[in-house]
């Protein structure tokens, strides 16, 4: 298994983690990562193809002489991958084997150079997975080289042991590779599940059709499905299927993932729905700047002085009615929230009161960043931030005038709650110890991509 893990490393980056419904994600690996999974791929494909080969039946002279043979060393100096369109992935290694031949008085070294070559379709599984198989493999030989220089070894005797070699090789190359893409395909099916995104919410992406597969790139679309207590969340309404433009993101990225509009729905749906958004700003009297008080708004509310002649604290109680919304445009994302804020003072009872509550309308603008395989976000308040007065228990309450106060108590601790939750992120499709590397973010008209470079760490 932990060779299948060593092979894997030449499909899994080509493969995020995904495995039904409209896509709203579209992962698409360009032909600039296969440099880098060859690359990588070599060390674990030299052991890959590390075999036993059995004695050579050695009669060249005249008795029958069973001869050792002993893979030393297995080079791969060249690994070449490239997309087949409508296809899958063609393999071909360049690799060399030297040997230990046993022999008496004194061992024989050859080296024998050979090409791999291997075809690999890529495909749907029947429960939604990728599956990666082999549809073709081919071994091609060169003529063995003997490393002993001084050793002179009659053809009647190299010829035979190199073609034993071959048989050997050919025979067991291939199989080795078509177990450990099985392999891989076993391991692969273990990252289809639930990545967390808070205590009680997941995301799952799954492959939803046949891979698009061109000379350029290999493109999956993908179907994410947050949810929320093992319930996923549905929009209200059907959406068009999202669709990937050709020509977005920077040039040669590795990997261009683009995210829908609904993907950024059903996360701020998520969190309404998980009360995570709802919050209470609760002044302080004994703090050295206390702005949220019944002496300062008094300031402002007349009748708010008079019920409460000696300092007390005011408590804001942020609740998230109205279902906020996530507007993409070309290089502008925004968040639109729409609170309804109760303005609450101790009563004489420990309990509290109610003096007046607002609808509230924030207008914020979303930085949107990717932190390894996590998007994350952050915000800033655009413009001023908008009261209307639903009711009031201190009798007229004039916003012109409230609106500074409320703006200087409520920005900032909102903000706060908002990046907070925010800056955990939502992880996006991968497969373990990938990573997104210098990513960068571009906003279009209802969706987002991300173009980066890919990094696997074992």
């Amino acid at each position: 298994m932990a060779q299948a893990r060593g092979l894997g490393l030449l499909l899994a980056l080509l493969l995020p983690m995904v495995g039904a419904s409209r896509p709203d994600t579209v992962v698409r690996l360009n032909k600039e990562v296969l440099s880098y999974v060859a690359e990588a791929g070599k060390a674990p494909l030299q052991r890959a193809l590390q075999v036993t080969v059995p004695h050579f039946q050695d009669w060249s002279g005249g008795v029958l002489q069973p001869t050792r043979i002993q893979i030393l060393n297995v080079h791969v100096p060249h690994l070449q991958l490239k997309f087949i369109a409508g296809f899958g992935i063609h393999l071909l290694a360049a690799t060399n084997f030297t040997f230990k031949i046993f022999r008496v008085p004194e061992p024989l070294h050859l080296m024998l150079p050979m090409a791999l070559l291997a075809d690999t379709p890529v495909s749907q599984g029947s429960i939604g997975t990728p599956v990666v198989s082999i549809s073709g493999c081919f071994s091609l030989f060169d003529k063995a080289i003997v490393l002993d220089g001084h050793n002179s070894t009659a053809p009647a005797l190299l010829a035979p042991l190199q073609n034993h070699i071959k048989a050997v090789l050919q025979n067991k190359l291939c199989l080795r590779i078509s177990n450990l893409v099985q392999g891989f395909n076993v391991h692969l099916g273990t990252l289809i599940g639930l990545s967390p995104i808070g205590p009680e919410s997941q995301v799952h992406y799954s492959m939803i059709d046949t891979p698009t597969i061109t000379n350029d790139y290999i493109s999956l679309n993908i179907n994410a499905v947050l949810f929320l207590l093992s319930r996923p969340i549905v929009l209200p309404v059907d959406t068009t299927p999202f669709v990937l433009p050709q020509h977005v993101g920077t040039r040669g990225a590795m990997a261009t993932v683009g995210l829908s509009q609904d993907l950024f729905d059903s996360a701020i749906l998520l969190l309404q729905k998980a009360g995570a958004l709802n919050l209470d700003i609760t002044g302080q009297l004994k703090s050295d700047y206390n702005l949220l008080n019944t002496s300062m708004l008094g300031q402002l509310i007349p009748e708010v002085g008079r019920q409460f002649p000696e300092p007390m604290p005011l408590v804001l109680k942020v609740r998230l009615g109205a279902t906020p919304t996530v507007t993409l445009r070309t290089n502008n994302a925004t968040l639109r929230l729409q609170p309804f804020v109760e303005v609450l003072a101790p009563a004489s009872n420990s309990a509290f009161q109610s003096l007046f509550s607002l609808d509230v309308v924030v207008n914020l603008s979303l930085q949107l960043s990717v932190s390894k395989v996590r998007l994350r976000g952050t915000t800033s308040v655009l413009g001023n931030v908008q009261l209307t007065v639903a009711s009031s228990n201190v009798g007229f309450i004039d916003t012109d005038h409230v609106q500074p106060l409320m703006g200087a108590v409520f920005e900032k601790p909102l903000l706060d709650h908002l990046n907070a939750l925010l800056g955990m992120g939502v992880a996006l499709p991968h497969v373990v110890n990938l990573q997104y590397v210098t990513p960068e973010i571009f906003v279009y008209e209802g969706y987002i991509v991300v173009s980066s470079r890919l990094l696997y760490q074992r």
